[in-house]
Protein backbone atom coordinates (compact mmCIF):
# COMPACT_ATOMS: atom_id res chain seq x y z
CA UNK A 1 0.00 0.00 0.00
CA UNK A 2 1.05 3.85 -0.75
CA UNK A 3 1.06 5.97 2.12
CA UNK A 4 0.56 9.65 0.47
CA UNK A 5 1.87 12.73 2.78
CA UNK A 6 -0.22 15.70 2.49
CA UNK A 7 1.89 18.17 3.69
CA UNK A 8 3.85 17.61 0.49
CA UNK A 9 1.18 18.93 -1.48
CA UNK A 10 2.30 19.89 -4.81
CA UNK A 11 1.65 23.74 -6.03
CA UNK A 12 -1.03 24.01 -8.99
CA UNK A 13 -2.03 26.68 -11.00
CA UNK A 14 -5.00 26.60 -8.69
CA UNK A 15 -4.01 27.98 -5.78
CA UNK A 16 -4.87 31.34 -6.46
CA UNK A 17 -8.25 30.12 -5.42
CA UNK A 18 -7.01 30.31 -1.43
CA UNK A 19 -6.56 33.86 -1.89
CA UNK A 20 -10.10 34.67 -3.21
CA UNK A 21 -12.27 37.42 -1.17
CA UNK A 22 -14.70 35.14 -1.93
CA UNK A 23 -14.08 32.05 0.41
CA UNK A 24 -16.67 31.29 2.44
CA UNK A 25 -19.28 32.97 0.50
CA UNK A 26 -20.54 30.19 -1.80
CA UNK A 27 -24.61 31.01 -1.29
CA UNK A 28 -23.55 34.07 -2.94
CA UNK A 29 -21.63 32.65 -6.13
CA UNK A 30 -23.76 30.04 -6.69
CA UNK A 31 -27.79 29.88 -7.33
CA UNK A 32 -29.88 28.04 -4.71
CA UNK A 33 -33.08 25.72 -6.78
CA UNK A 34 -35.49 27.64 -8.34
CA UNK A 35 -33.87 30.84 -7.74
CA UNK A 36 -36.19 33.41 -8.83
CA UNK A 37 -34.66 36.38 -11.00
CA UNK A 38 -34.83 39.10 -8.87
CA UNK A 39 -33.20 37.20 -6.05
CA UNK A 40 -30.62 36.26 -8.72
CA UNK A 41 -30.05 39.76 -9.21
CA UNK A 42 -29.70 40.73 -5.84
CA UNK A 43 -27.33 37.68 -5.17
CA UNK A 44 -25.25 38.47 -7.97
CA UNK A 45 -24.94 42.11 -7.02
CA UNK A 46 -23.29 41.44 -4.27
CA UNK A 47 -21.09 38.78 -5.60
CA UNK A 48 -19.81 41.47 -7.78
CA UNK A 49 -19.09 43.24 -4.75
CA UNK A 50 -16.70 41.17 -3.07
CA UNK A 51 -14.97 40.48 -6.40
CA UNK A 52 -14.25 44.04 -6.83
CA UNK A 53 -11.58 44.40 -4.30
CA UNK A 54 -10.54 40.62 -4.78
CA UNK A 55 -6.81 40.08 -5.36
CA UNK A 56 -7.48 37.34 -7.87
CA UNK A 57 -10.29 38.32 -9.80
CA UNK A 58 -8.49 37.93 -13.38
CA UNK A 59 -7.25 34.49 -12.36
CA UNK A 60 -10.65 33.59 -11.31
CA UNK A 61 -12.29 35.04 -14.14
CA UNK A 62 -9.49 33.10 -16.47
CA UNK A 63 -10.06 30.16 -14.78
CA UNK A 64 -14.05 30.72 -15.46
CA UNK A 65 -13.50 31.03 -18.96
CA UNK A 66 -11.12 28.14 -19.60
CA UNK A 67 -13.03 25.49 -17.22
CA UNK A 68 -16.97 26.84 -18.49
CA UNK A 69 -17.69 26.63 -15.21
CA UNK A 70 -21.25 27.67 -13.76
CA UNK A 71 -22.02 30.23 -11.26
CA UNK A 72 -20.36 33.82 -10.42
CA UNK A 73 -16.71 33.83 -10.84
CA UNK A 74 -14.01 36.68 -11.23
CA UNK A 75 -16.99 39.54 -11.04
CA UNK A 76 -18.48 38.13 -13.98
CA UNK A 77 -21.73 35.76 -14.16
CA UNK A 78 -22.60 32.84 -16.34
CA UNK A 79 -24.56 35.44 -19.00
CA UNK A 80 -22.15 37.50 -18.90
CA UNK A 81 -19.39 35.12 -19.85
CA UNK A 82 -21.39 33.54 -22.59
CA UNK A 83 -21.84 37.13 -24.07
CA UNK A 84 -17.92 37.61 -24.24
CA UNK A 85 -17.80 34.36 -26.22
CA UNK A 86 -16.72 32.14 -23.34
CA UNK A 87 -19.86 28.96 -23.63
CA UNK A 88 -21.25 27.17 -21.17
CA UNK A 89 -20.79 23.45 -22.05
CA UNK A 90 -24.73 22.78 -21.57
CA UNK A 91 -25.55 26.28 -20.46
CA UNK A 92 -29.14 26.16 -18.23
CA UNK A 93 -31.21 28.32 -19.82
CA UNK A 94 -30.63 26.29 -23.29
CA UNK A 95 -30.58 22.80 -21.76
CA UNK A 96 -34.25 24.21 -20.30
CA UNK A 97 -35.40 25.62 -23.10
CA UNK A 98 -34.36 22.58 -24.98
CA UNK A 99 -36.10 20.27 -23.36
CA UNK A 100 -39.33 21.64 -23.30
Amino acid sequence: MTVIDINDRIETENDWMQAGACKGLTHLFFPSAAERPQARERREAAAKEVCTSCSVRADCMDFAREQHEYGFWGGESEDERHAAGYRLIAPIGVRARSAS
